[in-house]
C-alpha cells in the first residue's frame, strides 16, 4: 500500500527530476544554438497546446506509475530507485563531453570512433554515434553515462516509462511462479533491475551487443538482491536460446534504432525462444498514428540526435510485424512518450 506521504514524496521527486532535466536541456540548447546554430534551425518550434499536453501525460504517466505500486506489482521503494552515484559522479562528465559532441554535430560526423574502439563484428546499422554519444554504445564512458543522459533527455520519466512494461508481464505470468524472463538489448540492467523488483523468483536473462553495457550491468545488478541475470553478448537477431524456452520476453528503447528489416529479424527471433502461451513486450518511442498531435516533436527528435532509422519507426506497423511473426494477440497502450506493444504466443 502507498501511504499519502510516499505519494507525495514521489511527486515531489519525479517534480524535481523533471525541472532539472528541463534546466539542463535549456541551457545546452542555448549553448549549441551558438556553436552550431544550424542544427537549431532544422527543428520546429512546439506550440503551447503540444506543451500542454506533454504536461498533462506526464501527470497521467506519474499517478499510473504510483496506482502499480498500490496494486502490489512492484515494491514502492522501486519508485525512488535512482542511480545517484553514478549521477554525481558523472554530470560533471556529461558537461566535459558536450564540446565534443557539439564539433561531430558540426561536422555531420555520426560513425566516429577512437582508435582504441573495436567496431568489426557488429552489423552496420549499429555502429552509430546514437543521439551523438561518444564512441556510440561502445566504450565504458558511454555505459557510464547513458542512463544519466537518457533520464535527462526524458526529463526523468524514463525509468517510469520502463516499469509500464512490469503490469501486463504480471498479468500474463501470474500463474508461474518461477519464470524464466529475458530483456534483449539490455543496456546497462536498468529493466532487469525493475523486472528483480516485479518478480524476485524468477530466472533473468540479458543480451546485448556493447561489452561495455554489459560490464556496468553486471556491476548495477550485482548491488541487488537475488540472483545475478544471466548476461550474454549477443544480437538479439541471432539470440543463443533454445525455441520455446522462455515464459517472457522484453525490449525497451531498441526498435527505434533498428533498420526495418532488422526489426521484422529480431521479433521472429522473440516469437521462436517463447513458450507456447509467452508474453513479448516491447516499450519504444510514441508513433505518428497514435499521437498524431505530437508530429512536430517527432520530427524534432531525428533532426537533434542522430537517430537514422527513427523516421521510419515512426510510421512502420509493429503491429503487423509482430502478427506476420505469428503471434496470436497484440495489444497497445501509449504511457507518456512511449508505446507498447502486448503481444501473446498462441498455446500449443
Amino acid at each position: 500500500m502507498v501511504d499519502t506521504l510516499t505519494k507525495l514524496a514521489y511527486q515531489t521527486f519525479q517534480q524535481g527530476k523533471a525541472t532539472f532535466g528541463i534546466a539542463h536541456k535549456t541551457l545546452t540548447t542555448q549553448l549549441m544554438s551558438l556553436v552550431a546554430p544550424t542544427a537549431k534551425s532544422e527543428t520546429e518550434t512546439l506550440s503551447p497546446d503540444i506543451l500542454r499536453s506533454l504536461q498533462q501525460r506526464l501527470g497521467v504517466l506519474t499517478e499510473q506509475d504510483l496506482q502499480d505500486a498500490e496494486q502490489g506489482i512492484y515494491p514502492a521503494e522501486m519508485l525512488f530507485d535512482n542511480p545517484w552515484d553514478d549521477f554525481f559522479r558523472y554530470y560533471p562528465v556529461v558537461w566535459m563531453d558536450i564540446p565534443t559532441i557539439w564539433d561531430r554535430i558540426s561536422a555531420k560526423q555520426y560513425q566516429t570512433f577512437s582508435p582504441d574502439i573495436q567496431t568489426e563484428g557488429y552489423p552496420n546499422y549499429y555502429v552509430q554515434n546514437f543521439h551523438h554519444q561518444t564512441n556510440g554504445y561502445l566504450s565504458d564512458m558511454s555505459a557510464n553515462l547513458y542512463d544519466l543522459q537518457v533520464e535527462l533527455l526524458f526529463n526523468g520519466t524514463a525509468d517510469a516509462m520502463r516499469r509500464r512494461i512490469l503490469a501486463p508481464m504480471k498479468q500474463a505470468l501470474s500463474g508461474i511462479s518461477k519464470p524464466l524472463l529475458l530483456d534483449i538489448a539490455c543496456g546497462t540492467g536498468r529493466t532487469l533491475r525493475f523486472l528483480r523488483g516485479a518478480f524476485p523468483d524468477a530466472s533473468l536473462y540479458g543480451v546485448d551487443l556493447s561489452p561495455a553495457y554489459l560490464r556496468k550491468a553486471n556491476q548495477l545488478l550485482s548491488e541487488i538482491p537475488g540472483t545475478l541475470p544471466q548476461l550474454l553478448q549477443a544480437n538479439a537477431e541471432d539470440l543463443p536460446y533454445r525455441d520455446n524456452y522462455f515464459h517472457g520476453v522484453s525490449s525497451v528503447f531498441m526498435f527505434h534504432e533498428l533498420p526495418p528489416e532488422a526489426r521484422q529479424r529480431v521479433i521472429e527471433e522473440c516469437y521462436r525462444v517463447l513458450q507456447p502461451g509467452g508474453i513479448f513486450v516491447i516499450c519504444d518511442s510514441m508513433q505518428e498514428e497514435d499521437s498524431p498531435e505530437f508530429a512536430p516533436m517527432m520530427r524534432n527528435f531525428p533532426a537533434m540526435f542522430h537517430e537514422p532509422y527513427y523516421r521510419h519507426y515512426i510510421q512502420d506497423n509493429l503491429g503487423d510485424r509482430l502478427q506476420q511473426a505469428g503471434f496470436a494477440t497484440v495489444e497497445t497502450k501509449v504511457h507518456f512518450v512511449s508505446k507498447y506493444w502486448i503481444a501473446r504466443k498462441a498455446e500449443s
